[in-house]
């Protein structure tokens, strides 16, 4: 008899064919790297670190929606990351410490910090983020000293300042610094 051309019929006298060898075990897993143990911890933590297009290995680091679970201490594998175009840090329960490990991200273009506890003092870290381009500070504390630590990030195309302690001197002085930023104060 036939299946699949198979016969299922040994031949008298045939010899049995040999049995595979078992398969030999798997080698020890390489060992992750600082990046992948650094995106472990934030997924753990309930964040998401993805691509930004298929063709674009920069990442969006994102703790949108986990609200003030996240503390300051969940930002802290964002520094081990590379590429890192966005971070979405809005309404969690983070501070100006946070800030400090976003630091050296030396790619960030977008940053949300919409409904945090910074103020001016965690603004100190983001001066080196050259291509900042938009940076969401609605709903903080952030006053004109926290805006004049912005004054060297001439790439910043878009800053939220609504429901914040900024005032109409200080949007001024930054517009003076920063020709052509679009502030949004809100209504």
């Amino acid at each position: 008899m036939q299946i699949f051309g198979i016969s299922l019929q040994a031949k008298a006298g045939a010899p049995a064919k040999p049995k595979p060898a078992a398969a030999k075990p798997a080698a020890a897993a390489a060992p992750a790297t600082p990046e992948a143990k650094a995106i472990a911890a934030i997924e753990k933590a309930g964040g998401s670190v993805r691509p930004l297009a298929q063709n674009d290995d920069r990442q969006e680091v994102s703790f949108y929606l986990q609200g003030a679970a996240i503390k300051d201490e969940n930002v802290a594998p964002v520094a081990a990351l590379t590429k890192v175009y966005s971070v979405h840090l809005g309404k969690t329960g983070i501070t100006d410490a946070a800030l400090v490990y976003l630091s050296k991200l030396a790619d960030l273009t977008q940053l949300h910090l919409e409904g945090t506890a910074i103020t001016d003092k965690g603004l100190a870290h983001l001066k080196d983020l050259k291509k900042l381009e938009y940076l969401n500070v609605y709903g903080t504390q952030i006053t004109d000293a926290g805006l004049g630590q912005l004054k060297g990030l001439t790439t910043l195309k878009s800053l939220y300042v609504w429901q914040t302690k900024v005032t109409e001197a200080g949007l001024a002085d930054l517009k003076q610094a920063i020709p052509g930023v679009n502030i949004v104060k809100g209504w």
